[in-house]
């Protein structure tokens, strides 16, 4: 009766140890997966504001940014806390982007060979017309309303 114990324990805790091995595979996996429909709205709409729409201006008005020489012609400035890319993508010309990226909801992260770039998936986007350059993002980065005034650029 002994050796039968041994058995069923040994039995069981192998048992216990594969399921348990199994649920952690399963959580790992399911925080990685990234598919999940419900996952990338939130981080959307987190990213995008309240209501789904990026804050252009405050209340009193629009937001100075900083000035017109800091962004270069054929490039750009990435505003993270304004969540705006100002580009100018030929001389005086300047234009403005949302920065979320359109594919999962990431901040575009660097501006490179006339591209603005999201750092999760690799998406590029034109300076000119924030259209998608490369995928897998297939929506356009929104235009914001930007204006240069003295040399000081504003938004909203």
């Amino acid at each position: 009766m002994n050796t039968m114990n041994s058995l069923d324990r040994r039995t069981i805790l192998r048992g216990s140890v594969v399921a348990a091995t199994g649920a952690a595979a399963a959580v790992t996996l399911a925080a990685c997966g990234g598919g999940d429909s419900s996952s990338v709205a939130e981080t959307s709409t987190k990213a995008a504001g309240i209501g789904g729409a990026v804050p252009t201006e405050a209340a009193d008005g629009p937001v100075s940014l900083g000035s017109a020489a800091d962004v270069a012609v054929g490039g750009g400035v990435i505003f993270k806390d304004q969540e705006v890319v100002v580009t100018q993508p030929t001389s005086g010309s300047y234009k403005a982007f949302s920065s979320v990226c359109t594919h999962q909801g990431c901040a575009i992260s660097s501006i490179e060979d006339g591209a603005m770039i999201c750092p999760c998936h690799n998406s590029k986007f034109s300076l000119t017309d924030g259209s998608v350059l490369q995928g897998p993002a297939t929506e356009p980065l929104p235009e914001k309303v930007v204006t240069v005034s003295g040399g000081a650029i504003s938004l909203g």
